[in-house]
């Protein structure tokens, strides 16, 4: 039996029920990341290839995206049908809306705003940028892996320096942490040099350390690759990234899924900088116990706060 007959046994087999038909790109994305393990094998593979690489499927052809995730054609309608929607080409208006939303300018997106009912009222907007905040850190409190949480402070208190890896709207997050270890005595170096030798910087990293690296989409190329090579040479990685079909994923010990809320096309940080303020006194506190150094964090327990 081939790939194909098998593909189209399996969708036979799925269960009768209503399909929640996902209308923007967030929700699509959380659609086959639920589904994705009981997915045919080649739909999973251009659902994979989908996610991976979003503004082709916005601007390709069928033949075209068929082509580069090494399917056939017909294998994007099936799993157009699969997530509920009409073809293809419904499936597609969610990427290129996706599209549409990343693309404007910060411009853009004020002038969005205006056009509500937020243009009259300060406390509004504020209310609305609060809420989202909100509706970020209540979603990582209710999806975040403990267990992982756990085995990664454990991976990171173990390592002899730990190497910070992002770019762009990741790179607050880094300089967070790198803030933090400062301050908790923990060896660190961050991987954004102004001069130009990142490379350099990543190639002292050993297996006797490890990285955390931050991404999401659209990934920042530079920060993929730097966390690719990494872990070539057999860095651990932690990675905080948007979802299991992330590039870093792919490459990482251990990973987070963090999915941030937006307004007005503004998305929040609010929960990935929560678990940036985690990371680095759990690991500080992991050291306290092991003896291993790092400044005690118990005192900050007891309202001794990390210094400004």
């Amino acid at each position: 039996m081939d790939d194909h007959q098998d593909d189209h046994q399996n969708e036979d087999s799925r269960q009768d029920g209503p399909i929640r038909v996902p209308r923007d790109f967030d929700s699509l994305r959380s659609v086959i990341i639920e589904r994705k393990a009981a997915m045919p094998k080649r739909l999973a593979q251009v659902a994979a290839y989908a996610l991976g690489h979003p503004d082709e499927i916005a601007f390709g052809t069928a033949a075209s995206i068929a082509s580069a995730a090494e399917v056939q054609p017909s294998t994007l309608v099936r799993l157009a049908h699969h997530l509920g929607f009409d073809g293809f080409s419904d499936l597609q208006t969610v990427f290129r809306e996706r599209l549409r939303d990343r693309t404007l300018t910060y411009e853009e997106r004020l002038a969005t705003l205006e056009q509500g009912s937020v243009a009259d009222a300060e406390d509004e907007l504020l209310t609305g940028f609060i809420a989202a905040a909100s509706q970020s850190v209540a979603r990582l409190a209710a999806t975040i892996d403990r267990d992982v949480f756990s085995r990664a402070v454990e991976l990171l208190a173990g390592a002899e320096t730990i190497y910070l890896v992002a770019k762009r709207r990741s790179y607050p997050l880094t300089a967070h942490m790198a803030y933090a270890f400062g301050k908790l005595g923990i060896r660190h170096q961050m991987i954004a040099s102004p001069n130009g030798i990142d490379a350099e910087l990543a190639g002292f990293a050993t297996p006797r350390d490890a990285a955390i690296a931050v991404s999401f989409a659209p990934y920042a190329a530079e920060s993929i690759g730097q966390a690719q090579a990494l872990g070539e040479r057999g860095v651990p990685i932690v990675a905080i990234t948007d979802s299991a079909f992330s590039p870093l994923s792919g490459c990482a010990t251990h990973w987070f899924e963090v999915t941030e809320a937006d307004y007005g096309g503004f998305r929040s940080l609010s929960a990935s900088m929560a678990l940036a303020m985690a990371l680095p006194v759990a690991i500080a506190e992991k050291r306290r116990q092991r003896g291993r150094g790092g400044k005690a964090v118990a005192a900050n327990r007891n309202g001794t706060n990390i210094p400004n």
